[in-house]
């Protein structure tokens, strides 16, 4: 019988889980259109800490590495943004004949 108790518990459960497993693919692209927008904005950051490096130090950061993997980056979830929202799959063609 306790097992019968453990149902509603999962039923109830589940009701909090699944609109969460079903994200809005439009509020997700809004938020990776966010992540570029700060990504953007980083580059004034990136300019100030590099005009305030000491250039005489033994062990100095390499701003344009930085720089570059910030764009890939930049560029992959701007390339996921991009890309057609139901992509087409391909089959195989139909026989069509069946007999033999």
């Amino acid at each position: 019988m306790q097992r019968h108790l453990w149902l509603p518990t999962f039923l109830i459960i589940g009701l909090f889980i699944t609109p969460a497993a079903f994200a809005d693919a439009d509020a997700e692209r809004d938020a990776l259109a966010k992540i570029i927008h700060e990504l953007n904005a980083l580059e004034s950051l990136i300019k100030q800490a590099e005009v305030n490096a000491d250039k005489d130090a033994r062990v100095r950061f390499n701003y344009d590495w930085l720089r570059q993997d910030l764009k890939q980056i930049r560029d992959g979830v701007q390339s996921h943004i991009d890309a057609p929202r139901a992509q087409p799959r391909s089959f195989p063609p139909l026989r069509g004949d069946y007999r033999r």
